[in-house]
């Protein structure tokens, strides 16, 4: 079609882009005498009135929403039988092709595109548009650094019968677990997304990789993400927590995440790298200590035991949002557990579970690996899960709750989340509820030592808090 002439008034130059539904050109406007882009339906799809309405519901979507970081619709129509969508023409390249180029980004720099998709995002999302394909190859990223998302295809509305129950849309590296099992999505689905999105600019590489689109789809329901390496510790957990599995435990909207990666900006200088760790085989789960892959039966399964043992504990004193006045001259101070603290093993321990000890529910927790015997298998002198008070402060007070009472542990602290940490406390047996008393030392981030695990070779840490 390149040459042709769309509507008497767009000369289409070259082909920027195809899909499996339409081609998009960039073009010029003779009307206007600009640069556009045009997305014209496939021809063979022309009569086929589902793909149709879907085309015609994406410049529809589009067009109610005015947003720096969304592309904008100028025009849509039909001529000669051919459908067609006209959109501002975004001179630059898009994200896939950018990670295609560069490999993974500079902390800040993959921060800074994830925040700018986001509140792009945020905007549909306050329209009752949910996009259902958010990958790199749908971002934008023009010569003027802008960033704008791109190709609701197969945007809904999030209050629409049109997210049906059972239909499965999206690509398979991206898709949240409600999506891969053809459940609702609601804008939880585009967090999870974002997550895998941002996740990929940092490593590399998509959490599952994989040619067979049921395989990535399965392991997106059930399978833990591998922990990210030399990432900032707040930046990791934030990752982790938009890849959660369960649409409650992600970010509550898609401008909270945003919020969060902003806060994360300060924290997005060098992070020297820790060991490299393999990354698993695709389809076997490999490389991973303790995360093998299991038949889909045990997985289940082993959620189902989960969380028949998670015991509920009532828990006096405790603030909301794990605030707690334990800081000097009586201010409050709120933790966020941002990794897990490994120095004499892997450098990592469950690191994508860390928020979940400060994140105000009791049922979730971070946990240790399984070891063989309550001394870590004679393997090391102990581990940890590394707190940040998003400042330097003196803590008098830590407390920490669990569902595995028994093991020993002692606060630490220092100046940055990889080490060096000091003791600021004695050694206690952990009970359900265990106060430490500490000495006063100034430090951002401070570490819950475990120095002996119980019996069953593993401890739990469900909340940590100031005070």
């Amino acid at each position: 079609m390149t040459g042709e002439l769309i509507a008497g008034r767009y000369e289409l130059e070259q082909v920027v882009g195809t899909g499996g539904m339409s081609s998009v050109y960039r073009a010029y406007d003779r009307q206007l005498e600009r640069t556009v882009a045009v997305k014209v339906l496939h021809e063979r799809l022309g009569a086929d009135d589902e793909h149709v309405s879907r085309f015609r519901h994406e410049a529809q979507a589009v067009a109610r929403m005015s947003h720096p970081n969304v592309v904008t619709v100028l025009d849509r129509g039909v001529d000669d039988g051919r459908q067609y969508i006209v959109f501002e023409y975004v001179d630059g390249e898009n994200l896939r092709q950018l990670l295609d180029r560069t490999g993974p980004l500079p902390p800040r720099r993959a921060t800074e595109i994830a925040i700018a998709v986001a509140d792009g995002l945020a905007f549909a999302h306050a329209h009752g548009i949910v996009h259902r394909d958010v990958k790199p190859q749908n971002v934008l990223l023009g010569r003027d650094g802008s960033v704008k998302v791109t190709d609701f295809g197969i945007a809904r509305s999030a209050d629409s019968g049109l997210t049906q129950t059972g239909t499965v849309l999206g690509t398979s590296s991206y898709l949240s677990p409600e999506q891969a099992s053809g459940r609702q999505v609601t804008e939880a689905a585009d967090v999870y997304s974002l997550g895998v999105v941002l996740y990929e600019l940092l490593d590399g590489e998509v959490p599952f990789p994989g040619g067979n689109q049921v395989v990535v789809a399965l392991r997106q329901a059930t399978e833990a993400p591998p922990a990210l390496r030399g990432v900032p510790p707040r930046l990791a957990a934030a990752v982790s927590r938009a890849l959660a599995k369960d649409p409650a435990r992600r970010f509550a909207s898609m401008r909270e995440l945003a919020a969060e990666l902003r806060a994360c900006l300060d924290e997005t200088t060098a992070v020297p790298p820790g060991p490299a760790e393999p990354r698993p085989v695709p389809g076997t789960g490999r490389g991973r200590k303790g995360h093998g892959r299991l038949p889909l039966v045990a997985v289940l399964l082993a959620l189902v035991a989960g969380a028949a043992v998670v015991v509920a504990l009532v828990v006096s004193g405790r603030q909301e949002g794990n605030r707690g006045a334990s800081g000097s001259g009586g201010s409050s101070v709120t933790l966020r557990g941002v990794t897990g603290y490994d120095p004499a093993g892997t450098r990592g321990e469950h690191d994508n579970q860390a928020w979940e000890a400060t994140d105000g529910k009791l049922a979730t927790f971070w946990s240790t690996e399984t070891y063989a015997t309550p001394d870590f298998g004679n393997l090391k002198s102990g581990v940890g899960l590394v707190l940040d008070a998003g400042s330097e402060v003196a803590l008098h007070r830590l407390t920490v709750q669990t569902d595995t009472p028994g093991f020993s542990a002692r606060i630490q602290a220092g100046p940055a989340a990889g080490g060096p940490f000091t003791d600021d406390s004695p050694d206690e047996t952990v009970g359900a509820s265990t106060t430490f008393v500490l000495n006063g030392t100034t430090a951002r981030y401070y570490v819950v030592w475990i120095t002996l695990l119980t019996p069953a070779g593993v401890a739990h840490v469900n909340e940590a808090t100031a005070g």
